[in-house]
């Protein structure tokens, strides 16, 4: 009870909501993400979901700490934030923007910087030796609660995926890969799929 009362009235009216069965659980957001996924608790629970957003079986190793000065000064804009090792030694960071026009691609080339320098860093102090090809991938991922404007042009399509390539047919590794999952327009893609399906029975 104390708890309660502790809390803000946005907080407990969302609590109650919840209670209530008025809202479901915002299982994407920070502590239950975080809870439900943790390679502790289930290791294979969050592979599979990584497995399946980037098209590749991956198995994640361990979490890594996050940039705690990142995340103090945007934490408005972060639903939830987790970064992890990858079995091959890559780094994916998944994210949920609640506001979407907030995240745009130049913050995100920024967080890959910064999560390909920590790999870089890590890697060089680990080994006496050190090969630039010891370095692996970085994947940025995020999921957009309210997607930017630019993401409503492709209505049909929920999974954007980014990769450096060459004007001339060259192939080189780059490592740095993102991924935009837009939920909202998932969501009427899935709400038009099951108002068809309906109607196609009707039919």
């Amino acid at each position: 009870c104390r708890k309660f009362h502790s809390w803000t009235k946005e907080q407990q009216e969302e609590f109650l909501d919840i209670c209530t069965g008025v809202k479901g659980l915002k299982l994407l957001y920070d502590g239950f993400f975080k809870e439900v996924m943790n390679p502790e608790y289930d290791p294979a629970r969050l592979s599979d979901f990584l497995s399946c957003m980037l098209n590749q079986k991956v198995r994640v190793i361990k979490v890594i700490p996050t940039d705690s000065t990142r995340l103090a000064n945007e934490s408005a804009l972060l639903a939830m934030d987790i970064v992890v090792e990858l079995e091959d030694g890559s780094i994916a960071n998944v994210e949920m923007q609640r506001i979407g026009y907030m995240f745009p691609g130049q913050r995100s080339a920024c967080y890959s910087a910064d999560l390909l320098l920590r790999q870089y860093r890590r890697v060089r102090g680990d080994k006496e030796e050190f090969d630039y090809r010891d370095v692996k991938n970085v994947y940025t991922i995020v999921l957009f609660e309210k997607s930017p404007k630019a993401f409503h042009a492709y209505p049909e399509n929920y999974y954007h995926f980014f990769e450096q390539k060459s004007d001339t047919g060259l192939e080189m590794e780059l490592l740095q890969k993102y991924l935009f999952i837009p939920l909202d327009i998932f969501r009427k893609n899935q709400q038009n799929k099951e108002s068809n399906s309906i109607k196609g029975m009707r039919g």
